[in-house]
């Protein structure tokens, strides 16, 4: 099949929904709905989260370098579209959407209850990229409703995560496992058989 080159851009879809809770110096929480997270490193745990200087929870993260990632389930997903619209500079978006925030062990932004899995970074690095700035984070208390819990590793599928795509504007559910990391054992079905020859 032919190729097409289209416009440059980071399509790397696709991304999980995120509700980043976050606090100011005067004590001021706010959420945000978040899809520019991921991993970025085992050991320390540490997350990356990309956020444009002109949001709210930018300069809240600044202010005290630290956030709560928390995971929402598909139930919430009204409640992380809203949190993804609206600006905490004009609404008290913790009160309007019902969520209720908890107590950190290690860190003064709040956990979000409805949220089966929670946490808690600080800020170690940042970069300006453009557009954007990178935080990255270490995962210094993570939390877990114990349903979501089975021998001390969350069960993706209680959760129910949600993911979404920032290029088409949709958002997306995990819908079934189809394989196990490994299943392959490290061979391929068959041998590889060469590519015909033209005409």
């Amino acid at each position: 099949m032919p190729k097409v080159t289209l416009e440059r851009t980071a399509f790397l879809v696709p991304s999980p929904l995120i509700l980043l809770s976050c606090v100011g110096e005067e004590g001021s929480p706010n959420v945000m709905g978040l899809a520019w997270a991921s991993v970025a490193c085992a050991i320390p745990p540490t997350v990356s989260v990309a956020i444009r200087p002109e949001r709210l929870s930018y300069n809240l993260i600044r202010e005290t370098g630290e956030f709560v990632l928390n995971i929402p389930p598909a139930s919430l997903l009204r409640t992380v579209d809203f949190c993804g619209v609206v600006s905490g500079r004009d609404r008290d978006k913790l009160a309007e959407a019902r969520l209720t925030p908890m107590a950190g062990l290690k860190v003064r932004s709040p956990l979000i209850r409805e949220c089966p899995v929670n946490m808690e970074c600080v800020v170690r690095q940042s970069l300006v990229l453009g557009s954007h700035v990178l935080f990255l984070a270490e995962v210094v208390a993570m939390h877990a409703d114990d349903g979501v819990v089975e021998e001390g590793s969350v069960i993706v599928g209680r959760v129910a995560p949600l993911a979404y795509d920032p290029f088409g504007g949709d958002y997306w559910s995990l819908k079934e496992v189809v394989a196990h990391q490994g299943f392959s054992e490290g061979t391929m079905p068959g041998p590889i058989e060469p590519a015909p020859k033209k005409a």
